[in-house]
């Protein structure tokens, strides 16, 4: 679906004259990339990384029988809560001893509802049995519509995670594309999250990836320059992105206003589902250049041509009498549920994404999907078709809904035949596979926590293991790190970064940043702040452990003493420290693993379970170098070529006379850096070993 944020506004010609033909340090030959932001520790994530979706713990349908007791404890708080309900639309909440919410509902007639639930006599499912069971009070808050109660319940449910409800889970805001209406050379980029820069959007996309793969094609494609208005600005030649034919060049006039327009408008014809269009224009121009014996001319055409139908490869299944749906198909094996999801927009597949709702056993496909839905479009713009595989008993409030979300109909619909019909089947062979693959990988994973218990003498397999780890070079741009692991492998969207900042630490020490690392993390969970019952109710969620169960720190015993001192110091106990020493010669298959009052332990290199420990400490490693690198590449670019010692101004013109960029210094040998006039072999090894020195 594509749409403007913001009315455009009406272009201008202008452009930055260039300030002067001297190179600046600023001017890298590609447009530098988002920086992170400085310490997210612990609330952010980095965006880059793809967060997976993980199958939730199920519930035992008869986990405890039911004692007669609380049963009528439960149905006199139902029967109390119905004298004073209302007879109109609403929502209600079922509240246990400790003010936890059990469940969200919503009812046509909240007190007509809730007297079905207070029903001594009535047969009710184990799961609901156990829900009256554990309720002590009701909530209630009336709408105007059912409609109203539909939106209201599903953002509670989002809220307050209750116990009883089906819950989405793995959500997160979706990638769009962006074409910006705020600059006379529009840019084009990947966005998430609140719509407010002028422009005009596209999407949604089903990840980061798919959209990274359209806008580099449509860069080949349509030449839009996708570099920051600071980077385009400060351009005095053209970056390497135009050498490559990814960019026209409209920062140096490469490409005149109205010659770059059309681009633009190209780019949004193709995006908005008018792409036979834009194609069947690329060939004609094509055709004329060659007919008029422009060959390079020709050529470009045929490259653009080439870039869009690559764009339509990949996108695969692409339907001819759908324009704009949303596609969801469900499918239940073992216990668990999944829900895939496909975009379609202007005719084509945006991509697909697969979703594992958490539901008890007695929860029918029907009824999961249906909540997952109110759920899902909570915060997500609808489209004006919603296809489903299984057909829902309220499909018609749920359309009301969506339509009042979106401003326009909205239908919701079953298909039984034809294009839309091969469009579900499509989806549920997508959830059934899907679904496959994550209980096979959940069971290898499983066999693996297993083994870790047999092998360190854990007291149960782990639910959550943080691996930290530290870099810096020469204690310069230090960082730490933390890594998640559970029963279904990596958790990214858990993963956290630390810029060290502590006054007084000696450059280099390892074992004071692992400190500082540690106290920062688990002072959170010793003293936490203040938070309402729906921060309580998430952080408590059985399924989600806050709390590790085994931390894993990659060093020796000089490391582990170091955290067990932390540890020793904030009375934490229950947690299991496992330190990882590199083997001789860093070798993989001979590492050490030291823990607390036991002798070192070695175990054999094709041991399943040494191989798991490695690859935990290989993912803390690969995030934290990326983390490092973020900050080094930061203040290179701020404080350039004067960071090196014996670099001073007159050295550091000659450098970027002599090649022209930063990027180009940092890739020159040795010899290269020698060839420069008043650079002596020593300052040219000074500037070699500062780009190319290894990490620590």
């Amino acid at each position: 679906m594509a749409h403007d944020s913001t009315d455009q506004a009406k272009a201008s010609d202008r452009r930055k004259a260039p300030s002067g033909s001297e190179p600046i340090a600023a001017e890298p030959d590609l447009p530098p990339q988002e920086l992170a932001a400085g310490d997210i520790d612990p609330a952010t994530v980095n965006a880059e990384e793809e967060d997976e979706a993980r199958l939730p713990e199920i519930a035992e349908e008869n986990a405890e029988p039911v004692a007669e007791g609380p049963l009528a404890i439960g149905h006199a708080a139902i029967e109390n809560a119905v004298r004073l309900a209302p007879i109109s639309p609403g929502v209600y909440r079922m509240l246990n001893a400790a003010n936890d919410v059990l469940y969200v509902g919503k009812a046509k007639n909240v007190r007509k509802r809730l007297a079905s639930y207070a029903r001594l006599t009535a047969p009710q499912p184990a799961r609901i049995q156990r829900m009256i069971a554990a309720t002590v009070a009701v909530e209630i808050v009336s709408t105007a519509t059912e409609t109203e109660a539909l939106l209201l319940e599903a953002n509670l449910i989002k809220q307050l995670r209750p116990r009883f409800n089906v819950q989405l889970r793995d959500d997160k805001s979706f990638p769009y594309i962006l074409i910006t209406g705020d600059h006379w050379a529009p840019q084009i980029l990947k966005h998430r999250g609140a719509q407010t820069r002028p422009g005009q959007y596209f999407g949604p996309f089903a990840s980061a990836g798919a959209v990274n793969r359209t806008i580099t094609a449509l860069q080949r494609a349509f030449l839009v320059r996708s570099c920051t208005d600071s980077f385009f600005e400060s351009r005095t030649r053209p970056c390497l992105l135009y050498q490559i034919r990814r960019c026209s060049g409209p920062c140096t006039g490469e490409i005149d206003f109205p010659g770059y327009t059309e681009l633009v408008r190209e780019a949004k014809d193709f995006l908005s589902g008018r792409s036979h269009a834009v194609k069947q224009q690329l060939a004609g121009e094509m055709e004329r250049a060659s007919a008029a014996l422009e060959f390079e001319t020709a050529a470009l055409y045929r490259d653009r041509l080439a870039a869009l139908s690559a764009i339509q490869s990949q996108q695969g299944i692409n339907p001819r009498t759908v324009e704009e749906a949303d596609v969801f198909a469900i499918y239940q094996e073992g216990g668990y549920s999944c829900v895939e999801v496909f975009f379609f927009r202007t005719g084509q597949n945006w991509g697909n994404r697969a979703y594992f709702p958490r539901a008890e056993k007695s929860f029918t496909p029907e009824e999961v999907l249906a909540s997952f839905l109110a759920q899902f479009y909570d915060d997500k713009p609808p489209p004006r078709l919603v296809l489903l595989s299984h057909t829902i008993e309220e499909a018609e409030l749920l359309a009301n809904a969506l339509s009042v979300k979106a401003g326009f109909k909205v239908e919701v619909a079953t298909p039984r035949r034809g294009e839309k019909k091969e469009l579900i089947a499509h989806a549920l062979t997508n959830a059934r596979e899907a679904l496959g693959r994550k209980l096979a990988d959940t069971a290898t994973q499983g066999r693996l926590l297993a083994g870790l218990v047999t092998t360190l003498g854990l007291p149960h397999p782990p639910q959550r293991i943080e691996v930290y780890d530290n870099s810096h070079i020469q204690g310069t741009n230090a960082v730490g790190a933390m890594i998640v692991a559970g029963p279904d492998g990596f958790i990214k969207n858990q993963y956290r970064k630390f810029n060290i900042k502590a006054e007084g630490l000696t450059p280099g020490d390892d074992y004071a940043m692992m400190r500082e690392v540690l106290q920062r993390r688990f002072k959170r969970l010793v003293t936490p702040p203040a938070e309402d019952s729906a921060v309580r109710s998430r952080r408590d969620d059985d399924s989600f452990p806050q709390w590790p169960d085994l931390v894993i720190i990659d060093g020796g015993r000089g490391q582990l003493n170091a955290a067990r001192e932390i540890f020793d110091t904030m009375g934490l106990t229950q947690v299991s420290l496992l330190a990882v020493a590199k083997g001789p010669d860093r070798d993989a298959g001979r590492e050490t693993l030291f823990m607390p009052n036991r002798d070192a332990l070695k175990l054999e290199p094709r041991d399943p379970v040494l191989y798991f420990i490695q690859r935990l400490r290989d993912e803390a490693h690969r995030f934290v170098i990326g983390s490092h690198r973020k900050l080094r590449k930061k203040d290179i670019r701020e404080a350039g070529l004067q960071e090196i010692p014996g670099i001073g101004p007159s050295r550091k013109r000659a450098l970027l006379h002599h090649f022209g960029t930063l990027k180009e210094i940092e890739r020159a040998s040795i010899a290269d850096l020698g060839k420069v006039p008043g650079v002596s072999a020593e300052s040219a090894r000074k500037i070699f070993e500062f780009f190319h020195s290894q990490l620590g």
